[in-house]
Protein backbone atom coordinates (compact mmCIF):
# COMPACT_ATOMS: atom_id res chain seq x y z
CA UNK A 1 0.00 0.00 0.00
CA UNK A 2 1.34 3.34 -0.66
CA UNK A 3 -0.01 6.89 -0.79
CA UNK A 4 0.57 9.09 -3.60
CA UNK A 5 0.19 13.23 -3.19
CA UNK A 6 0.49 15.81 -6.53
CA UNK A 7 -0.51 19.39 -6.83
CA UNK A 8 1.94 21.14 -4.36
CA UNK A 9 3.81 24.06 -5.80
CA UNK A 10 4.25 27.81 -5.75
CA UNK A 11 1.78 30.30 -5.54
CA UNK A 12 1.23 33.74 -4.73
CA UNK A 13 -0.22 35.26 -1.36
CA UNK A 14 -4.16 34.97 -1.63
CA UNK A 15 -4.21 32.30 -4.49
CA UNK A 16 -5.21 28.68 -5.06
CA UNK A 17 -3.87 25.08 -5.04
CA UNK A 18 -5.68 21.82 -4.92
CA UNK A 19 -3.64 18.76 -3.14
CA UNK A 20 -4.39 15.38 -4.47
CA UNK A 21 -3.47 12.19 -2.40
CA UNK A 22 -4.54 8.52 -4.12
CA UNK A 23 -3.93 5.00 -2.61
CA UNK A 24 -2.81 2.30 -3.99
CA UNK A 25 -2.20 -1.24 -3.81
CA UNK A 26 -3.97 -3.96 -1.92
CA UNK A 27 -6.45 -2.13 -0.01
CA UNK A 28 -9.52 -3.54 1.48
CA UNK A 29 -11.07 -0.43 3.00
CA UNK A 30 -10.17 3.03 4.29
CA UNK A 31 -11.21 4.52 7.05
CA UNK A 32 -10.39 8.38 7.84
CA UNK A 33 -8.22 10.26 5.32
CA UNK A 34 -6.52 13.47 6.30
CA UNK A 35 -3.81 16.36 5.52
CA UNK A 36 -1.27 16.79 7.63
CA UNK A 37 1.28 19.42 7.01
CA UNK A 38 5.05 20.36 8.41
CA UNK A 39 6.47 24.00 8.30
CA UNK A 40 10.44 24.07 9.02
CA UNK A 41 11.00 24.08 12.39
CA UNK A 42 7.51 23.48 13.44
CA UNK A 43 5.91 20.09 14.54
CA UNK A 44 3.41 18.12 12.14
CA UNK A 45 -0.15 19.59 12.33
CA UNK A 46 -3.73 17.95 11.15
CA UNK A 47 -4.96 20.41 8.42
CA UNK A 48 -7.66 18.35 7.47
CA UNK A 49 -9.75 15.44 8.09
CA UNK A 50 -12.64 13.08 6.03
CA UNK A 51 -14.17 10.43 7.06
CA UNK A 52 -15.37 7.28 5.07
CA UNK A 53 -18.69 8.85 5.56
CA UNK A 54 -18.27 12.10 4.60
CA UNK A 55 -17.70 13.54 8.02
CA UNK A 56 -14.71 16.49 8.10
CA UNK A 57 -12.86 18.36 10.32
CA UNK A 58 -10.66 21.07 10.14
CA UNK A 59 -7.95 22.94 11.92
CA UNK A 60 -9.01 26.51 12.86
CA UNK A 61 -6.10 28.08 10.75
CA UNK A 62 -7.72 26.91 7.85
CA UNK A 63 -11.44 26.78 8.01
CA UNK A 64 -13.17 28.86 5.33
CA UNK A 65 -9.95 28.60 3.39
CA UNK A 66 -9.55 24.85 3.04
CA UNK A 67 -12.14 22.40 1.62
CA UNK A 68 -11.26 18.76 1.69
CA UNK A 69 -12.94 15.84 -0.20
CA UNK A 70 -12.94 12.44 -1.05
CA UNK A 71 -13.65 9.78 -3.56
CA UNK A 72 -14.13 6.29 -2.30
CA UNK A 73 -14.33 4.50 -5.43
CA UNK A 74 -11.10 6.08 -6.78
CA UNK A 75 -9.25 6.04 -2.83
CA UNK A 76 -8.53 9.41 -3.94
CA UNK A 77 -8.45 12.41 -1.35
CA UNK A 78 -8.16 15.92 -2.28
CA UNK A 79 -8.05 19.59 -0.68
CA UNK A 80 -8.82 22.70 -2.03
CA UNK A 81 -7.08 25.66 -0.54
CA UNK A 82 -7.73 28.96 -1.50
CA UNK A 83 -6.95 32.22 -0.05
CA UNK A 84 -3.50 31.00 0.91
CA UNK A 85 -1.28 32.84 3.40
CA UNK A 86 2.80 32.79 3.75
CA UNK A 87 1.92 31.16 7.26
CA UNK A 88 0.53 28.12 4.88
CA UNK A 89 3.74 27.42 3.44
CA UNK A 90 5.26 24.12 4.27
CA UNK A 91 4.96 20.45 3.36
CA UNK A 92 1.52 18.80 3.16
CA UNK A 93 1.78 15.18 3.76
CA UNK A 94 -1.46 12.30 2.79
CA UNK A 95 -2.49 10.13 6.11
CA UNK A 96 -4.71 7.02 5.84
CA UNK A 97 -5.86 4.69 7.87
CA UNK A 98 -6.22 1.04 5.70
CA UNK A 99 -7.34 -2.07 5.76
CA UNK A 100 -5.24 -4.29 3.68
CA UNK A 101 -7.57 -7.18 1.43
CA UNK A 102 -8.07 -9.78 3.42
CA UNK A 103 -6.79 -8.72 7.04
CA UNK A 104 -8.78 -7.73 9.49
CA UNK A 105 -6.27 -4.89 10.86
CA UNK A 106 -6.05 -1.25 9.96
CA UNK A 107 -2.96 0.16 9.90
CA UNK A 108 -1.96 4.02 9.58
CA UNK A 109 0.26 4.76 6.20
CA UNK A 110 1.66 8.16 5.11
CA UNK A 111 2.64 9.94 1.99
CA UNK A 112 6.03 11.64 0.87
CA UNK A 113 4.81 14.75 1.05
CA UNK A 114 4.42 17.71 -1.20
CA UNK A 115 5.56 20.74 -1.02
CA UNK A 116 3.27 23.98 -0.76
CA UNK A 117 5.06 27.61 -0.84
CA UNK A 118 3.25 30.68 -0.60
CA UNK A 119 5.46 33.57 -1.76
CA UNK A 120 5.16 37.07 -3.58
Amino acid sequence: VQLVESGGGLVQPGGSLRLSCTASGSIGSITAMDWYRQAPGKQRELVAGITSGGKTNYADSVKGRFTISRDNAKNTVSMQMNTLKAEDTAVYYCYATIRVKYSTNFQNYWGQGTQVTVSS
